[in-house]
């Protein structure tokens, strides 16, 4: 692999501790959290207390703030180790920079401390049972009603949505404006009519939490609006490509990670008298796939680099996003067919590789959704 200069030795220091960490707080109980759908909640505050969770937030909440190069390294570790399942790229790339960059200071105060120590978790809510990719195509509406809104609708493929504390929810608050009507608005859990529906049995990330939440004449004053209302639509384009890299970094870590596994199990496991990687045709496998690795994660780390520095698009994100994950597919699906029969087997690393990596591609907006992105900037 080609040597890489994204990280400083500071970050390096970190990742030693989150591996650390993750070896012994998670990788000996993450088969019983597949069993249980979902991991242990003390993980969570584990986990703040190592300062995993939501890095960049700002020292005057608690948080460590530094780049996000360090929630990347959590990232990378996590799928190295192949527990995927565990929600911590979800909570704090994607769902507490809402609330950093459009909550007020009365929701960040609230909020934003437990965010970082792990007593508070938080989802965002954006996909429904009819729209998918289609995030104008939400009907999840929000009514006002003197100084509340009163809020209902359906959820779906809500990741961490069981142990959510607070949900950021889509919302239309004017169905006459298209785009324009959207808005995001908190919903702590337990509030009247806030229903957590069914654990989603998948066929990956079996120990990530992925729910159903049903809303049906939910109240919540004012207050909870994030942000300006009819703007939910901008603040949600303004945070994807940094959801879209998050994906990226995931799957570029969980292809490393199983190629490695590969070359090591092909030395030792023999066919016909001889180790596999004596034969050709593993070697032509073996080595294709180190050169898409490496030029991807270069690619990769690059996107990174713009992310720190403030640069990163949303055409270039998207295909960091597209690259990576069709790779991280590609090369699970390859790795499993040089393990054989033993490749089909659950308690290898590349089966849990092969299923977790199918949804890359899915979510965080679909891969024909990111080609479509790149193909009208290209013609435009």
């Amino acid at each position: 692999m080609i040597p890489r200069t994204i990280y400083e030795s500071e970050h390096e220091q970190f990742r030693d501790s989150v591996r650390k960490f993750l070896e012994i707080e998670a990788v000996p109980h993450h088969p019983q959290w597949e069993k249980d759908g979902q991991i242990d909640r003390g993980l969570w505050n584990k986990a703040g207390e190592l300062g995993m969770l939501a890095p960049t937030a700002p020292e005057e909440f608690g948080g460590v703030e530094v780049d996000f190069r360090y929630n990347a390294i959590v990232t990378e570790e996590v799928n190295r180790l192949g527990l995927s399942g565990i929600g911590f790229f979800l909570h704090s790339d994607i769902a507490v920079p809402y609330i950093l960059h459009n909550g007020s200071q009365q929701q960040k105060e609230k909020y934003i401390p437990g965010c970082i120590n792990g007593d508070t978790i938080v989802a965002i809510a954006m996909t429904e049972p009819g729209t998918g990719s289609d995030l104008q195509g939400i009907r999840t509406s929000a009514v006002k009603d003197g100084e509340d809104y009163i809020i209902n609708g359906s959820k779906t493929f809500i990741t961490c949505g069981q142990q959510a504390d607070v949900v950021i929810v889509v919302c239309v608050t004017d169905p006459t404006a298209g785009s324009k009507g959207l808005s995001l608005i908190l919903v702590d859990d337990g509030t009247p009519g806030f229903e957590k529906a069914s654990n989603l049995e998948k066929i990956g990330l079996k120990a990530q939490d992925t729910s159903e939440l049903v809303f049906q004449d939910v109240r919540v004053p004012k207050e909870n609006l994030l942000g300006e209302e009819g703007m939910g639509f901008v603040y949600l384009m303004r945070e994807l490509p940094q959801e879209r890299l998050s994906i990226a970094v995931a799957a570029i870590a969980s292809a490393v990670s199983v190629l490695e596994q590969t070359v090591e199990y092909v030395k030792e496991r023999k066919a016909f008298g001889k180790p596999i990687a004596a034969f050709q045709n593993t070697q032509f496998k073996l080595a294709e796939m180190d050169a898409e690795v490496s030029c991807v994660r270069v690619f990769v780390d690059r996107c990174l680099q713009l992310l720190v520095e403030g640069n990163l698009d949303t055409v270039t994100a998207s295909k960091a996003k597209l690259l990576a994950s069709d790779l991280q597919f590609e090369v699970a699906h390859q790795c499993l067919q040089l393990h054989g029969g033993y490749g089909y087997m659950w308690e290898y690393p590349v089966a849990r590789a092969f299923v977790d990596s199918r949804v890359q591609s899915i979510y965080g907006g679909t891969n024909e959704i990111m080609k479509l992105i790149i193909g009208r900037e290209l013609l435009s």
